[in-house]
């Protein structure tokens, strides 16, 4: 059993029961991440936070202006969203899975980025691109659209729909 010292009121605290690992709430985010999938909903992001030892869905929504108001400086998240993408022949959907390292992250937090992430993963699994985003700048839709653009591979429109 481990122990921890308190030099405040000399105590001893049993960390057996604490524990600091990750868990995932696996219904929320599954909905949400089927939400913006559908092809039948108007949602085209979710976003994905920690509450507590827990990541949860936090947000779902439509407009990309209030995406990006989910990000916070010193917070770690995740975000999956949908972007159209094509020619004037082909118009298709894509996906992007996002995750957020706010500049005043912690260290420990920064750390343990990764393993988080996989947590994630394992439902959020479908997705063209995925990026890392760390400044508020970064987040913006025309560099998403972009990224999307990049992995998709041909391109053969002309810019111009004959009738």
């Amino acid at each position: 059993m481990s122990t921890m010292f308190s030099r405040e009121n000399n105590t001893r605290v049993s960390l057996r029961n604490k524990t600091l690992e990750t868990h995932i709430d696996r219904q929320s985010v599954r909905e949400s991440y089927n939400d913006v999938r559908s092809d039948f909903s108007e949602t085209n992001w979710a976003v994905f936070q920690f509450e507590g030892n827990q990541i949860c869905s936090k947000s779902v929504g439509s407009d990309f202006a209030d995406f990006r108001t989910q990000f916070v400086d010193d917070e770690r998240a995740f975000g999956f969203v949908r972007i159209q993408s094509g020619d004037e022949m082909s118009k298709r959907t894509k996906f992007l899975f996002v995750t957020w390292l706010g500049p005043n992250v912690s260290t420990m937090k920064r750390a343990r980025l990764s393993s988080d992430k996989a947590l994630v993963k394992e439902i959020i699994m479908n997705f063209a691109v995925e990026l890392q985003i760390e400044t508020p700048d970064e987040l913006n839709y025309d560099f998403f659209r972009e990224a999307v653009h990049k992995a998709g591979g041909a391109n053969y429109g002309t810019g111009v729909r004959e009738l």
